[in-house]
């Protein structure tokens, strides 16, 4: 699987065109199941809206869902969705709430104010840059320690821990397009004078660290 975009956490953002009220929703979701349980749980909060408009994408076998729920086909659901591709969004579900103010906007009205809330939503979420990674596991005497430290941060990588024990031991979390380069250069600056040891693949948040 190739490195994606998802966001942290649920947020929500909100505004109001022709005094019809617009308020989005975004929540972190991996499975079908998951999507539909945050869809249904917007419409009960908002049972007396005019119209609960979703869209969400996951990674798992590529699935994608929207909906217009009510508003005229074209102008709510897939502007939601598009907003998520747009964005490069994964693994989200999305729910734009409606509360019909009185005044009609029209189709072309419609596509801007449901693009323009899906857009405020996500802005308003923590994007997260997942990477696929390696956790290494380093050792290395003290006297080698400064020229470590002086490699890694040329690289992408998160330390998850250090110990500081009879020998310097860091655990790092290295992006599969830093690792080659990072432990060869580990290598080569202690003269083989290193253990370096590869343990699992994962995904992990980069979006600090990217460079």
């Amino acid at each position: 699987m190739n490195n994606y975009y998802t966001i942290a956490e649920k947020a929500e953002a909100s505004f109001t065109e022709k005094r019809s009220e617009f308020i989005g929703y975004i929540a972190p979701v991996t499975t079908n199941d998951e999507a539909v349980s945050f869809i249904e749980s917007i419409r009960e909060k908002h049972r007396k809206a005019t119209h609960n408009v979703y869209a969400y994408i996951l990674r798992n076998d590529n699935i994608s869902r929207y909906s217009d729920d009510g508003e005229p086909q074209g102008t709510a659901g897939i502007p939601v969705f598009d907003v998520l591709r747009k964005k490069n969004l994964t693994d989200v579900c999305i729910v734009v709430t409606r509360y019909f103010g009185g005044i009609l906007l029209g189709g072309g009205g419609l596509v801007r104010a449901y693009s323009h809330c899906a857009s405020i939503t996500c802005d308003s979420a923590e994007i997260m840059h997942m990477c696929r990674c390696t956790r290494i596991n380093i050792s290395v005497d003290y006297s080698l320690y400064g020229k470590i430290s002086y490699i890694i941060p040329k690289y992408e990588v998160i330390t998850v821990s250090s110990d500081f024990g009879d020998r310097v031991r860091l655990e790092l979390l290295v992006t599969d397009e830093s690792r080659e380069k990072l432990c060869n250069e580990l290598v080569n600056i202690s003269n083989g004078n290193i253990s370096v040891e590869i343990k699992e693949e994962l995904f992990e948040d980069f979006s600090s660290v990217k460079k």
